[in-house]
């Protein structure tokens, strides 16, 4: 039986924008000032463009007079953390556009960290009626945004390191896997990438800091040149395999590829900067920038190649880093229909 939805592209219309803020009683708080000043610059750059979800325990103050505080739309919530992208709905589109609001479940990235009070925020979320759409329980599967990228059109990129790792799914075997997630999302094709990885990455590689689906199939990733650096064999290899992949038309993809961030360390340890977790808004793109003036303008000039209708804006993103994630991962993106056009 023919169905009558489909997963949409980061750069269909959107809605809104979810953040979900740092706070005292998180992992940020040795550094929360530091990393509300990058948050502050996110929510700026979103605000000012599209209405913001913004979800914290308390709204924060460095918000309450800001020029556009009129377009967030402030939910209280318990939180333990702020990586909206892995504990935000996914959310599918109908036939008519009506959306479809998938509550995966999210364990701490295979339970290495705590994760009961996100888990809950969607379920907090649909019963406020925040959200327009049908709840759809998946609890009985873990996933996270930031493990998959869909193009719109029936192709889903993913990696095997994460979506087949430990405390996941793994009673589940790959083929399974593969089967569930086609139906889910009434995908025609499944692209797995099976290496590249990041220093310093809590996620087991999710896809979002590595490569990335953009329009007029073309896959933007890292690119690591340097023979000398930890990561040179094993993003080679995800290199040639991208080289490899089709679209369901038959064709190999545009590869553009994006430069690796010079190491950063905090501690002796090698901190997971990426070009590839930038955010696709309706009209501009956020991309992470780590202080590296030439890479940084590098990175915006390929994304201004697979977006050139966007604005490219950077943010600095050394500070969540520093938790291991980047621009992407502390976002979700919300389809046309989902959020009220007006915020109050």
């Amino acid at each position: 039986m023919k169905k009558d939805f489909f997963l949409p592209a980061e750069w269909h219309p959107q809605s809104c924008i979810q953040l979900t803020w740092p706070h005292a009683d998180t992992d940020w708080a040795y550094m929360l000032e530091e990393v509300e000043a990058c948050f502050l610059q996110l929510a700026t750059e979103i605000a000012t463009r599209q209405p913001l979800l913004l979800i914290a325990p308390e709204f924060p103050d460095v918000l309450e007079n800001t020029p556009f505080r009129h377009n967030i739309h402030y939910f209280p919530c318990p939180t333990n953390d702020t990586w909206a992208r892995d504990h935000g709905f996914i959310t599918l589109l109908d036939t008519n556009k009506q959306p479809l609001l998938l509550d995966f479940c999210f364990n701490g990235w295979g339970m290495k960290f705590a994760a009961c009070k996100d888990n809950l925020i969607n379920s907090h979320l649909y019963k406020s009626g925040i959200l327009n759409g049908t709840y759809i329980n998946c609890r009985n599967f873990v996933l996270e945004g930031g493990s998959i990228e869909s193009d719109g059109e029936g192709t889903l990129l993913t990696t095997a390191p994460c979506l087949l790792a430990p405390n996941r799914n793994d009673t589940l075997s790959k083929a399974e896997i593969e089967v569930y997630l086609k139906e889910r999302f009434n995908l025609q094709q499944i692209l797995w990438l099976d290496d590249g990885y990041l220093a310093g990455d809590d996620t087991d590689s999710h896809v979002d800091t590595l490569a990335r689906l953009c329009p007029n199939h073309t896959i933007v990733y890292v690119q690591c040149t340097d023979s000398t650096d930890e990561h040179y064999e094993a993003l080679h290899r995800m290199e040639k395999q991208l080289k490899s992949f089709r679209t369901l038309e038959g064709t190999p993809y545009r590869l553009l590829p994006l430069p690796m961030a010079a190491p950063v360390y905090t501690d002796g340890e090698r901190l997971p900067a990426t070009y590839a977790n930038f955010l696709i808004m309706n009209e501009a793109i956020l991309y992470p920038t780590y202080n590296q003036p030439e890479k940084d303008i590098e990175a915006a000039r390929v994304l201004s190649i697979a977006f050139p209708n966007h604005e490219i804006i950077g943010v600095d993103c050394r500070a969540l880093i520093k938790q291991h994630g980047s621009l992407h991962c502390v976002t979700m993106q919300y389809p046309e229909g989902v959020f009220p056009s007006k915020t109050k």
